[in-house]
């Protein structure tokens, strides 16, 4: 981990919810991808540089991972619940002159709020594509089927590829029944509600990542968009140096 200090916010649930503070100064919140928590942000993800460039930038654990709660209860996972608890963190935080961002489902996360009223002055969305944007994805696909077979105690085949995702899941320190709660709670931002989102945003992916192919077409939705490409896949682009200067170069130095 980092060492940072774990401090502690109440959504409007009232379940406590974990963040941590990386340097001073202008505020970013940035949000993690499903299966991670906010340290892995920072080293070696981008938090770290954008920190030593003037930048306050809190880094939130989702609901159901890290350091924050992870009830077992599915009425604590409603659809969107994840927007409301980054805009409780905004509202707690007394946050007015702010940037948002976000990687892979943090990026899903930064777009709902932005829809349901989030007012940062520029906005970050990273390895995510308008075709999961677009739609629930309430199957999950892969993670579903590896987190069913982790909370049933379900052999995985050894060497497969959802045996590795169950090794990284675990190795995390993720909470399997939790996390399957957390699919349950992506809800569809529409391509007519993103092309009414004028917040100047970066739109950043791995030039191999297949998964979010249509990140570019995500760009051309939204209406004052940039749109780059970084080395790496979904899991290697957000440790590249390359992503870290592209968000520099996206939100420069603070005045």
């Amino acid at each position: 981990m980092t060492g940072l200090s774990v401090r502690r916010f109440p959504s409007h649930d009232g379940l406590e919810l974990a963040y941590r503070e990386l340097g001073t100064g202008r505020p970013l919140v940035l949000l993690h991808g499903f299966t991670a928590h906010g340290p892995q942000l920072i080293d070696p993800g981008p938090a770290g540089t954008i920190a030593e460039r003037g930048y306050r930038v809190i880094l939130p654990d989702l609901r159901g991972h890290g350091d924050s709660a992870r009830p077992h209860d599915p009425v604590s996972y409603p659809p969107d619940v994840l927007a409301d608890d980054g805009l409780a963190l905004i509202e707690w935080l007394g946050l007015d002159d702010y940037d948002l961002g976000g990687y892979s489902l943090g990026a899903r996360i930064v777009l709902r709020m932005l829809v349901r009223g989030a007012q940062p002055a520029r906005a970050i969305v990273a390895g995510q594509g308008l075709a999961a944007i677009s739609r629930a994805s309430r199957q999950g696909g892969r993670y579903r089927r590896v987190l069913t077979a982790l909370v049933n105690g379900h052999t995985l085949a050894p060497g497969s590829a959802d045996a590795e995702q169950a090794h990284w899941i675990i190795q995390l320190g993720g909470d399997p029944q939790a996390l399957l709660h957390v699919l349950d709670t992506h809800v569809p931002t529409s391509e007519a509600a993103l092309s009414r989102l004028t917040t100047p945003t970066l739109v950043a992916v791995g030039d191999e990542d297949h998964a979010s192919a249509s990140a570019e077409a995500l760009a051309a939705t939204l209406p004052n968009a940039r749109f780059t490409k970084v080395p790496g896949n979904h899991f290697t682009a957000l440790t590249s140096p390359e992503l870290a200067a592209a968000i520099m170069a996206f939100l420069g130095r603070p005045s």
